[in-house]
């Protein structure tokens, strides 16, 4: 892309999360007036609370400050419930907390080796496990974890597949833990009846089973499982509904069932339905076979809701739990804020339903067949998701953010969303929702959040609105943040946001550059997508001049530098070498080009970035050398560091790869070639052709790049007879004649002109009599042919009813009116040395009527004011005494009337130029 410390706030209202402590916001205003907050005066139940919002790493290491708050940092209160993700967790750490842990009830992992770790914890009060990560997890791990924590009433793994746990592990949990009430595994290959057996045996007090994308399910066993009050086969494949249909109905405390993702049918839903006596949900959402039929109907089961597709999942929820069909998008939310709600039943039911659903909807979201679900994600999905972040599980929270961040993209690798999806999310006021979880001080629900803002930010409209509603200078806060993940989603936001111009400057002023570049250097040696993203948004910023020179004062150029020398993941390669590219781009506002030369090992990376695997990197790193090539001194030292080598095999390799790369071969080729040795080592080295073969490139950039290094070579008449030799006569007439793009037909023409000015023809002559008498008849033919296409490029900018007026009466307002027609706007930006603009002057004198025309062409063009350049163009002409040149063209009886014409031209420009030096 050119494209991945939360504070909870005290209002309430829609949007808005609200504080857990209000107490602490009230204790610390009473400090206001004072200026100062002295901790050590804080209450102890304060201290407490602050401490709870910390990550259990962050508690330690504060806790270490001073033996007060040792002791109040091993408070049994605030050890209940540790969540691990965050960070790595390995047995020393586990050791080390193991003091602490001893009153621990609910913990949350993830990775196999988080969960062998977790036995050294010796927290045998644990009642809620919950993992993630845990494909490589055995039985032996799992079964070792039932028997160390007999005590454990809910156990959840995914929703990653647990590939490698098999029914033995299931069977050794049944006999294990016989308080368990909640058991939702994911991924498990097959599930068979023994397993099911021992937990209706030995588990009496089983009501939640969620066997969920497992491959395999015994249903007969299933029907076995009296105490069961909601069940989950989601995304299980070929079961017998048949069965399902006959036995399930009879399980006498069935609830809630979600079928989601799987081929069962109308039939079956509808026995369900019908049969199952206290069944009140029955979720079947992305259910293809139930979809098909597009008559079936659940309306006339009274009492009972199926979710589905086809149905008003909103409507349908208020109409069965609080008789009012009005509640719209708010069900879950008015559930929540009801003081008045004591029906134990909903209490179950929507936190269930609310997990299922969080669950199925980001399973959905991730699935490549997700395109048939465009209307339900606009209509319907968008708004389950919004409501499903404001849930008091955290878990659920997450997965919904998850899902929003998912549901939108179209393309991961192109960076693409579907623009009605993302705006249903700003209509419905998610952006609002999702700050504030981001402001959250759980580091789950910012790294989510952060993740969903990053990829909605795509959009232009969302970017904007996440700008206004203060995004900038929360995703800055959180991209300091000490956990990796969130930090990594957060430049990933930054990036996405730093793509319009409009943002660039707000995240320099909300500290957001200083964030990117410290992430550099503080995550430097682990993790390619934290790197990645901060080069990518540093690349983004840096292409704004302003910008450009925050990111060196932050010390953004030697840390690009140290990933473009170091890291060896592509993708943090490409957005390095892009940076640096944007970083030089600003050679005449800042010092950047040269700093960037100047930086130990910068060019030498750069120049090895170009032998890349990966095309992407090969493309920034040549961009980065085209660029920097602009400064003399590094000009050289590319050259020094085996530029010219390296730019010409990329030159020769990429003739199949896209214009992007072909441009920035060419380009960086143009830039080294305006030193003449260079020019020459170009040429040796086998240069020509490639940059031939890429002139004939059907991308008009491509052009302009191969035909202004075709040029620069030709100043060499070695070289010129090179380009002739390997058939660049017709590549350039080609351009000269064809390309839609004027500076690439302009370049052409003056490298013809170049090659036929005579200087080539004493160069051909060396060698053999036979061999010279050869060349000279080759080059006259490419010569007639030359010149015939420079004349007519010429006369294309010759308007001859301006020409007649300005040869009549050579006033000002005639003249300029031959300027305006004959000007090419881009051509002011061409730099010439002194050696250049002399040859013109020189080809002023040639016998050929069509060279002397081009050469006046050429000088009006590189003098014209307000060209870049054209004040020093003007003062070499000065001072290499062009002017009695000019004068004498522009009076020459035989000279043709485009030479005499634009002879006055220039000589007017001159005038123009030294007049205002004078003043």
């Amino acid at each position: 892309m050119s494209r991945r410390v939360r504070r909870k706030v005290a209002r309430k209202g829609k949007g808005n999360v609200v504080s857990s402590f209000p107490e602490i916001q009230d204790e610390v205003a009473d400090l206001e007036p004072q200026g100062v907050v002295d901790w050590r005066s804080l209450p102890d139940d304060t201290v407490i609370q602050l401490l709870s919002c910390l990550s259990y790493r962050d508690r330690a290491s504060l806790s270490a400050s001073c033996k007060t708050w040792r002791v109040l940092g091993n408070s049994p209160c605030l050890w209940t419930s540790l969540d691990l993700r965050s960070h790595k967790f390995d047995a020393n750490v586990a050791s080390s907390l193991t003091s602490r842990c001893v009153h621990l009830q609910k913990l949350r992992f993830r990775g196999v080796e988080a969960a062998e770790a977790l036995l050294h914890l010796r927290a045998k009060n644990l009642r809620e496990l919950s993992g993630d990560g845990c494909r490589k997890m055995t039985d032996a791990t799992l079964a070792v974890i039932a028997a160390r924590h007999e005590s454990l009433q809910s156990l959840q793994l995914g929703p990653d597949f647990c590939d490698k746990v098999t029914s033995d592990a299931i069977k050794a949990i049944a006999h294990c833990c016989p308080s368990l009430n909640k058991l939702r595994l994911s991924g498990i290959r097959d599930v068979n009846a023994d397993a099911i057996n021992a937990l209706a045996t030995y588990c009496p007090k089983l009501t939640d089973l969620g066997f969920i994308d497992c491959l395999s399910v015994d249903e007969l066993a299933l029907g076995n499982v009296q105490s069961i009050r909601f069940l989950s086969i989601a995304g299980t494949p070929s079961m017998k509904w048949s069965v399902v249909s006959h036995l399930w109905h009879k399980l006498p405390n069935l609830i809630g069932l979600d079928v989601s993702r799987t081929d069962i049918g109308p039939s079956a839903v509808s026995r369900l339905l019908s049969l199952s006596p206290n069944l009140k949900i029955l979720i079947a959402l992305n259910c293809p076979m139930l979809e098909e039929e597009t008559s079936f109907s659940a309306s006339k089961y009274k009492n009972k809701l199926l979710i589905s597709l086809s149905t008003d999942i909103f409507k349908g929820l208020g109409s069965l739990f609080f008789d009012n069909t009005n509640k719209g998008k708010n069900v879950f939310l008015d559930w929540r804020n009801s003081k008045s709600n004591n029906d134990k039943g909903l209490d179950e039911i929507i936190p269930w339903l609310e997990w299922m659903l969080s669950h199925i909807l980001l399973r959905s979201a991730e699935s490549p067949q997700q395109g048939g679900l465009d209307n339900f994600w606009v209509e319907q999905g968008a708004s389950l998701l919004l409501s499903l972040m404001q849930s008091s599980q955290e878990d659920v929270q997450e997965r919904a953010a998850t899902g929003l961040a998912t549901f939108v993209v179209i393309d991961d690798e192109n960076a693409s969303i579907d623009c009605g999806r993302a705006e249903a999310v700003m209509r419905d006021g998610g952006i609002r929702l999702l700050l504030g979880l981001a402001k959250s001080y759980r580091e789950g629900l910012q790294s989510e959040a952060a993740k969903a803002i990053a990829n909605l930010s795509v959009n232009a409209n969302v970017a904007k609105a996440v700008a206004e509603e203060g995004g900038i200078e929360i995703l800055a806060s959180l991209a300091r943040s000490m956990n990796k993940l969130v930090a990594e989603e957060a430049a990933g936001g930054l990036w996405n946001l730093s793509v319009g111009e409009e943002h660039k400057g707000a995240i320099a002023e909300a500290g957001g550059v200083q964030a990117l570049v410290d992430l550099i250097f503080k995550w430097s040696s682990t993790g390619d997508g934290v790197l990645e993203r901060a080069a990518g948004a540093l690349a983004n910023l840096a292409a704004d001049d302003k910008c450009s020179t925050e990111v060196a004062l932050a010390g953004g150029v030697h840390a690009l530098v140290m990933l473009a020398r170091n890291c060896k993941y592509e993708g943090v390669q490409e957005q390095a070498a892009r940076a640096l590219a944007n970083l030089a781009a600003h050679g005449d506002s800042n010092s950047n080009n040269a700093a960037v030369g100047q930086e130990a090992g910068a060019l030498d990376a750069l120049v090895q970035l170009t032998r890349s695997p990966h095309e992407g990197v090969r493309q920034e790193a040549a961009g980065a050398l085209w660029n920097l090539s602009f400064d003399d001194r590094n000009r050289e030292a590319i050259a020094a560091a085996g530029g010219v080598q390296a730019l010409v095999a990329l030159a020769q390799s990429c003739s199949n790869a896209s214009p992007g790369l072909q441009e920035r071969a060419a380009g960086a080729l143009w830039g080294l070639s305006v030193s003449e040795a260079n020019s020459i080592a170009i040429g040796r080295e086998g240069g020509v052709a490639p940059l031939i073969a890429l002139a004939r490139s059907e991308a008009e950039d491509v052009h302009e790049t191969a035909a202004g290094a075709l040029w620069n070579l030709a100043f060499n008449p070695g070289n010129a007879l090179r380009i002739v030799e390997e058939g660049g006569v017709a590549a350039l007439v080609d351009l000269c004649s064809s390309s839609v793009s004027k500076m690439a037909r302009f370049m052409a023409a003056l490298a013809l002109a170049y090659m036929f000015d005579g200087r080539m023809d004493e160069f051909a002559l060396v060698g053999t009599m036979s061999e010279s008498v050869s060349k000279s008849v080759g080059l006259d033919g490419a010569r007639r042919m030359a010149l015939k296409h420079i004349e007519a490029f010429v006369r294309m900018f010759s308007n001859q009813q301006a020409f007649a007026a300005a040869a009549a009466s050579s006033a000002p307002a005639a003249l300029a009116q031959v300027t305006e027609s004959a000007r090419i706007q881009e051509a002011g930006h061409l730099r010439c040395s002194g050696a250049e603009v002399g040859r013109f002057v020189t080809m002023l004198r040639n016998p050929s009527s069509i060279l002397k025309a081009c050469a006046a062409f050429a000088l009006l063009q590189f003098t014209i004011p307000g060209g870049r350049h054209a004040t020093h163009h003007a003062s070499l002409m000065q001072n290499a005494g062009a002017a009695r040149v000019l004068r004498s063209a522009a009076a020459a009886a035989t000279a043709p009337l485009e030479a005499k014409i634009f002879a006055k031209i220039v000589l007017r420009n001159l005038e123009y130029h030294h007049l205002e030096h004078t003043v």
